[in-house]
């Protein structure tokens, strides 16, 4: 059959090339989408400014695994750090070392001490800024840091301090930095200064903030810690800023040990005020919250539970105060207890620098000890006042005979009128004195002079 005018007799070949083309240049398309590093550059920095506990480390590792699934050129983590607990610590370094983005740890804030000296030395490139410091990694044991000549009694102590060495020792070497000035810092708690660390093969850079620290980099050439290089390309990178989420900001707040300390503090003390004043609703409500907080908090940082017993006992001193006449003296072993087992809550193995300071324990346990004592007297006292309302409250009261009594008759007592009765005639207009009350009834005598 000849063709119409007009028709071509490659039309359904001509539509297969098309659809072909239309497939090949849907599938660059893709594949160029796909591959972000090729076209655009991502850097991830990352924020970093309390003590480094399990929210801490969450959030350091979903960060990094969000880093490689978007492909970015290099995730810099600001950190400003006292420490944190050797769990968590690990987590981070595992999870920097692992990393398939180069990762720039830059201790921007004031220090990185103990755990932040780990998580910098386990970096790609370590970068601080002037005026700030590092090391102090020496492992606290729960009765704090051995420093003399009693540490090698102490067996526990011993293995805590070579593991942490031996672990310091370990990433040093694989990331070329001065093993011996590493070590320096955990068996001798040495610190260092910006300067120190530079001129000791600590650290690789000391810049002033972040815009420089990219400049730095760029085309710089890193060894990942598995030995391959690389070499940074960041001209023109854009910085995608990740914060931590609403809810790992909450815990991480109630997980700092001031606050937790706080929570503590304020849930025993809004408990001993609904307890003492029954009725009262919004103490004993803010209280329960409150210890309810505190024992959240308590699944995410470890405490010491011989503080904790300390703390309960101060309470329980506190209430005893109410029934036993001990002039004082429960009240002062109380606010004793407060202030031991506030010092020693924090006071775990694996947790470096996240004790409290003297300062913040006292002024907590001793304006809880406060509050407290004020309350215990004010119940004491209330105790040991007259009864003034109720049939006892009339007890004692007097009043003016309304009519005759002889037995009974009309008074008038505490502003009511009642019914009375005498054992001995009273006249109309006496002064009576109320001795005692049955039912609607007020037993009165005469009162003379």
């Amino acid at each position: 059959m000849r063709a119409a005018p007009g028709e071509s007799r490659h039309g359904p070949e001509s539509a297969r090339r098309f659809l072909l083309v239309s497939l090949l240049l849907a599938g660059a398309i893709l594949c160029l989408a796909a591959s972000p590093r090729a076209d655009r550059k991502l850097v991830l920095p990352l924020e970093i400014s309390d003590a480094i506990q399990a929210i801490t480390a969450q959030y350091i590792v979903e960060s990094l695994r969000q880093a490689d699934r978007e492909s970015c050129s290099l995730v810099i983590l600001n950190l400003e750090t006292p420490g944190g607990y050797l769990s968590s610590t690990e987590l981070i370094v595992k999870a920097i070392t692992s990393s398939k983005v180069p990762v720039a740890v830059f201790v921007s804030g004031t220090q990185a001490a103990s755990a932040g000296f780990f998580i910098t030395i386990s970096s790609d490139v370590a970068a601080m800024a002037p005026g700030t410091r590092f090391g102090a990694s020496h492992p606290v044991t729960v009765l704090g840091t051995d420093k003399d000549k009693g540490k090698e009694a102490n067996t526990l102590s011993q293995k805590a301090e070579n593991d942490a060495a031996a672990w310091v020792r370990s990433l040093a070497e694989n990331r070329g930095r001065n093993v011996s000035a590493a070590e320096d810092a955990v068996r001798l708690s040495s610190s260092f200064t910006e300067k120190e660390a530079l001129k000791s093969g600590l650290i690789d850079l000391v810049v002033p903030d972040e815009d420089t620290l990219l400049r730095a980099l760029d085309g710089r050439i890193v060894r990942r810690f598995d030995g391959r290089r690389e070499t940074l390309r960041l001209s023109g990178a854009k910085l995608k800023h990740l914060s931590m989420s609403s809810r790992e900001k909450f815990l991480s707040w109630i997980a700092n040990p001031a606050i937790l300390f706080f929570l503590l503090a304020l849930g025993a003390v809004g408990l001993y005020v609904e307890f003492t004043h029954p009725g009262m609703i919004l103490p004993g409500a803010v209280g329960a919250v409150a210890l309810l907080c505190f024992a959240y908090a308590t699944s995410i940082i470890p405490i010491n539970y011989a503080g904790l017993l300390l703390i309960v006992l101060g309470i329980v001193l506190f209430v005893l105060e109410i029934k036993v006449t001990s002039y004082g003296m429960l009240t002062i072993g109380g606010t004793a207890c407060l202030l031991l087992g506030g010092l020693m809550l924090f006071r775990t193995r694996g947790a470096e620098g996240v004790d409290l300071p003297l300062w913040t324990v006292g002024s907590l346990s001793l304006s809880a000890a406060l509050i407290i004592a004020f309350l215990t007297h004010r119940v004491v006292w209330a105790h040991g006042q007259k009864v003034t309302t109720g049939e006892e409250g009339l007890v004692g009261e007097e009043g003016e005979a309304l009519t005759d009594l002889d037995p009974d008759g009309r008074v008038f007592v505490h502003g009511e009128y009642w019914n009375a009765r005498s054992r001995s005639p009273i006249r109309k207009g006496s002064r009576v004195k109320v001795l005692g009350v049955q039912g609607m009834m007020l037993d009165v005598e005469e009162r003379r002079g």
